[in-house]
């Protein structure tokens, strides 16, 4: 690049432009590239985007690079480029030949003399977060590293908006693609690899008849994967019996999985047909199976085993061809030493077991299944949310969610209610939430005094935060646009640790 000042200033204005046009994405990076290789003497540009879901870095738009038949991409923290994205912060190399860390996963320096090459790397970040990496070689005699890396931090900075749009686009698509994939209650909703898994999974067990234990905490979804498992079958057009075993008194679970005859028991006024019967040629659904008793353990121990049971105080035996999926919130192993499950029946029933992660360990999962249930929920309750603001997506990330996702659903339909401008704020989340995000989650007051003041500190921070992204950073205006003066703007600023400056490209979406 030239060292001309004139060289760079030239080159931004340029790229301004472009990015104010209407083009779309891959053309609009692509000609920028061009541009910068024109202007500034780049020999090869790669624009990367950052995939949260695989915590992958991946090459998205190339200039001077030979198109390769497979995706290049570095894991988080791999390579120059994996490092730039995981730190946050750029890296130049003078020569290419003395740096071991240079992958060249796309294979455009294998002919070319690398100690004639440098090579420079930085993040691009909205709103705090790294969304991608820009990185061009060039010449390494006369290379101004310094100042090349000055320029292109600032280039990184006026496409991370188009980056990080791009990246959500993407983000939305593969959620479709989750949704439409995996049958209409879109259960299998996610990118992390813990997701994909209990995806493959139940591609491969879905079309067999084999008996299905789903573990994982409560509200991690068992019940949609079990029902995912019937939709994806043979039998999808059989009946889907369920039964809560922990919900069912202890003297009457046995009636209601295998039926009873009439005055089997006082209070047996009829005949009962149970859920296995109702089932047949179906699938029955057993949740909570840690609850069931020892007694009626061994008799569903014999239906697995043989495929046949009476009805209690019945004499004749019935075959059942029902597929059996079992879910437990509970460690099942550690009941068996207790003495309080079968050793025989878990072994029978671990044949194929499918574990949900809880929430809290599936990362950017969390805003997927945000925006999925605000789109659901918008249809469902007539209302259209254009948006969750940052505020707020950072009390859903650091939030631990002991709930899971049944507790984000809920959490987000109480939001929406209360949402007036078609926006979910951070002051409109549950107390809990708020009290995570400022840290006072272990205080004693928690339930008091320190909710209030963590709600009061939420709502400022989402004020202050969207007037500077309406003014682009400018302190003065955003004041302005409060009713207050600059002066309280910059005591709030600086007291509650807001970055304004990163506000001063956002272009804000109605």
């Amino acid at each position: 690049m030239a060292d001309s000042l004139q060289v760079y200033f030239t080159a931004l204005a340029k790229i301004a432009q472009l990015l104010a046009g209407e083009s779309d994405f891959q053309s609009t990076m692509e000609t920028i590239l061009v541009r910068l290789a024109r202007l500034t003497g780049m020999k090869r540009g790669m624009i990367s985007l950052y995939r949260r879901d695989l915590e992958q870095v991946h090459v998205d738009i190339t200039y001077g690079i030979p198109d390769t038949s497979e995706p290049v991409y570095y894991r988080l923290g791999e390579g120059i480029t994996g490092r730039v994205v995981a730190t946050g912060r750029p890296i130049a190399i003078p020569r290419l030949d003395q740096e071991p860390l240079f992958l060249d996963r796309s294979g455009a320096r294998r002919e070319i003399d690398r100690s004639t090459l440098a090579f420079l790397c930085v993040p691009m970040k909205f709103a705090g977060q790294t969304v991608g990496a820009l990185s061009v070689d060039r010449a390494a005699k006369g290379a101004d590293l310094p100042g090349e890396i000055a320029f292109l931090e600032v280039v990184a900075n006026l496409l991370a908006p188009r980056v990080h749009t791009r990246r959500v686009q993407e983000e939305n698509a593969r959620l479709r693609e989750a949704i439409g994939r995996h049958g209409p209650m879109g259960t299998v909703v996610g990118n992390a690899n813990s997701m994909r898994l209990v995806a493959e999974q139940i591609d491969q067990v879905a079309q067999t008849m084999t008996t299905v234990l789903i573990t994982g905490e409560t509200g991690t979804g068992k019940g949609l994967v079990a029902s995912e498992i019937h939709y994806r079958s043979p039998r999808r057009d059989k009946p889907m019996t369920r039964l809560d075993c922990g919900a069912i008194p202890e003297n009457l679970v046995e009636s209601e999985i295998f039926g009873h005859q009439k005055g089997a028991f006082t209070g047996a006024i009829e005949k009962r047909i149970g859920k296995f019967e109702l089932a047949q040629d179906g699938t029955i659904f057993l949740d909570e199976i840690g609850e069931l008793p020892l007694a009626s353990q061994v008799k569903l121990l014999r239906v697995l085993e043989e495929g046949e049971f009476e009805r209690v105080g019945g004499g004749k035996t019935i075959k059942t061809n029902a597929r059996v999926v079992i879910a437990t919130n509970r460690d099942l192993e550690k009941e068996v030493a207790a003495g309080r499950f079968r050793s025989d029946l878990f072994y029978r029933l671990s044949v194929f077991p499918i574990h949900l992660p809880p929430l809290r360990e599936r990362g950017a999962d969390i805003i997927l299944l945000a925006d999925f249930f605000v789109q659901k929920l918008g249809e469902k309750m007539g209302c259209k949310i254009s948006r969750i603001d940052s505020s707020a997506l950072d009390m859903l990330i650091s939030y631990h969610w002991p709930g899971n996702v049944r507790e984000l659903q809920n959490c987000l339909e109480r939001a929406m209610i209360l949402a007036t401008d078609g926006i979910i704020h951070g002051y409109q989340l549950p107390p809990s939430l708020q009290v995570a995000a400022s840290g006072d989650e272990s205080d004693p007051g928690a339930e008091t005094g320190a909710t209030f003041q963590s709600m009061v500190k939420a709502y400022e921070i989402t004020l202050i935060v969207e007037a500077l992204k309406k003014t682009r950073g400018n302190q003065t205006k955003a004041a302005k646009l409060l009713g207050t003066t600059k002066r309280v703007i910059q005591y709030k600023i600086i007291n509650h640790g807001i970055n304004y400056k990163k506000y001063s490209g956002v272009k804000v979406g109605k």
